[in-house]
């Protein structure tokens, strides 16, 4: 396999980027979310969010992909944990995506370990995943975040994931 390249988002790279995301949630969520708004999900709207981050300045969002032979097969977000309209100085872990076809090759494992470098300044970094992601449970319990009792009592529930140690490997 080709090697993995993680870098900074590019402006060119929102189209690729939202095709990820767009069927990231819609092979992640099948089942946990309501079908309609999986269907409902669009990647030229979701392309215009991503262009739209790049027209503020001062946005304190990192945006990463991960390359692989030259095609953008992943990408994450973070910057720091929002706590309703208030920044904390804390990280969070806004969204990770892997192309589905290459979801077990590492592409995730990579980008998370690049957001938590880039986290370091910061005590610790949260992220939120649905209650009944048991997969992405796992892919971030294994690379030390664990549950820290906080809960979204939303229609689909989410559950608050902690890491304190942002020194990777």
């Amino acid at each position: 396999m080709d090697t993995l390249r993680i870098r900074p988002m590019a402006l060119p790279d929102c189209d690729r980027v939202a095709e990820i995301r767009v069927a990231g949630w819609r092979h992640a969520y099948r089942g946990l979310m309501p079908q309609a708004e999986l269907d409902e999900l669009s990647v030229e709207a979701d392309a215009e969010r991503r262009r739209a981050h790049f027209a503020r300045p001062d946005d304190p969002t990192t945006h990463l992909v991960a390359e692989r032979a030259g095609r953008v097969v992943g990408w994450a977000s973070a910057g720091p944990y929002r706590d309703g309209e208030t920044l904390t100085e804390d990280a969070e872990l806004y969204a990770l995506y892997a192309d589905p076809a290459h979801i077990g090759t590492g592409v995730g494992r990579a980008l998370l370990a690049e957001a938590l470098a880039r986290a370091t300044a910061r005590p610790r970094m949260l992220l939120w995943v649905l209650r009944d992601n048991t997969r992405a449970r796992r892919f971030y319990e294994r690379a030390g975040f664990r549950p820290d009792g906080a809960e979204d009592g939303t229609s689909v529930p989410e559950v608050r994931y902690a890491r304190s140690q942002l020194r990777c490997c």
